[in-house]
């Protein structure tokens, strides 16, 4: 009699134990059989798109869809054996945080896949930057997320939270008022790049005084590197706080005005003859300059010493105006020379008048 309980029970358990692992075949097979019909489907929507936003999300949605649904088939056939019955609670907890674990892995893909898209698709568009604190901004999300996850998984597992998140809380704060400074310039970097004042390689001018090219915005600081290649150093919040002139925006090439003088005794009209044919030689001469520009001439003011104009060139960035004013100099002094126009220098008349008596008034 009991051997034939104990064979029945065992062809019992032989069942069941077959029906566990043929559910998890079929698990799998119904796995593969819906990704297939996912990724087909997927692949023809998503190719009626523009963009690869779509594409990225389909990406991160395909691991974790195809392990929730073999985890399922395993929980199921968990389910049906009959040494697992003692252990229910120990299993569906288990599968609950299978799929937490699945769900911090999808958060985690799906934030970096929509950032890589923002930067490489959105952001230029908009000129809107992010590139430059990326990986910062992914660190920073994907702790978030894993701190989440770790969170729910400790719940789910019947670990008290409410205190873990209120000491979590306070620590936060702590780290807050600690470090500040430090994410004042974070944020302030998170600024510059979205709002874009200055971009990499552009040619500035800060109200401090301090310009040069930009080298480097990062999340703390930006480089600046001057035309001594020397760099600055300038924090994030003092330069979102600065007047910045951007001698690169909205274009590279800009104009150049170069003071003149001559004498009160002058031709105006000869002068600005004169003026406008070297800028035109200059212009066309020399590098950096904007060879179709029509440069021209305007009178200023009548000054102490002479009658004061301005030359206006054009170059294709700031520093080229050092060569072109250096080249415009030396070509406009040999030309007034040889037209015998008069450059003023700076001078005082004194007049004597000579009083009643002999004496003398100065």
């Amino acid at each position: 009699m009991v051997e034939a309980f104990n064979i029945i029970t065992e062809e019992f358990l032989a069942s069941k134990l077959l029906n566990a692992v043929l559910i998890i075949i079929a698990a799998v097979i119904v796995a593969r059989v819906v990704m297939f019909i996912f990724k087909s489907y997927m692949e023809k929507l998503t190719s009626k798109t523009k963009t690869t936003l779509d594409d990225r999300i389909v990406k991160s949605v395909e691991d974790p869809l195809y392990f929730t649904i073999i985890g399922s088939g395993i929980y199921i056939a968990l389910l049906g054996l009959p040494e697992i019955r003692g252990y229910v609670l120990l299993l569906d907890r288990g599968f609950m945080g299978l799929l937490i674990l699945i769900g911090m892995v999808f958060s985690w893909r799906l934030v970096h896949e929509i950032l890589d898209w923002y930067s490489q698709e959105a952001a230029p568009k908009t000129k809107i930057g992010v590139s430059e604190i990326l990986p910062t901004l992914k660190r920073l999300l994907s702790l978030v997320v894993v701190i989440i996850g770790l969170v729910m998984l400790l719940d789910n597992f019947g670990v008290q939270v409410t205190p873990l998140i209120a000491s979590l809380g306070i620590a936060g704060l702590a780290v807050a008022l600690a470090f500040q400074d430090t994410l004042a310039n974070f944020f302030a970097g998170i600024y510059i790049t979205a709002d874009r004042p200055v971009k990499l390689s552009d040619y500035v001018k800060l109200d401090s005084g301090d310009e040069g090219y930009v080298d480097k915005i990062g999340w703390r600081s930006t480089h600046i590197r001057t035309l001594a290649n020397n760099l600055v150093i300038i924090p994030n919040t003092k330069l979102a706080q600065s007047i910045i002139t951007n001698y690169c925006s909205p274009s590279k090439e800009m104009g150049l005005v170069i003071p003149v003088s001559v004498a009160y005794g002058s031709d105006l009209r000869k002068v600005e003859e004169v003026v406008v044919e070297v800028s035109k030689d200059v212009l066309k001469n020399t590098r950096g300059a904007v060879i179709g520009f029509e440069p021209f001439v305007r009178y200023g003011k009548f000054a102490d010493s002479g009658i004061e104009l301005s030359a206006i060139l054009r170059v294709e960035e700031y520093v080229d105006k050092y060569l072109v004013t250096h080249e415009f100099i030396k070509s406009l002094h040999e030309r007034f020379e040889e037209e015998g126009i008069e450059i003023p220098f700076p001078k005082r008349s004194v007049y004597i008048e000579k009083m009643p008596g002999g004496e003398r008034n100065e």
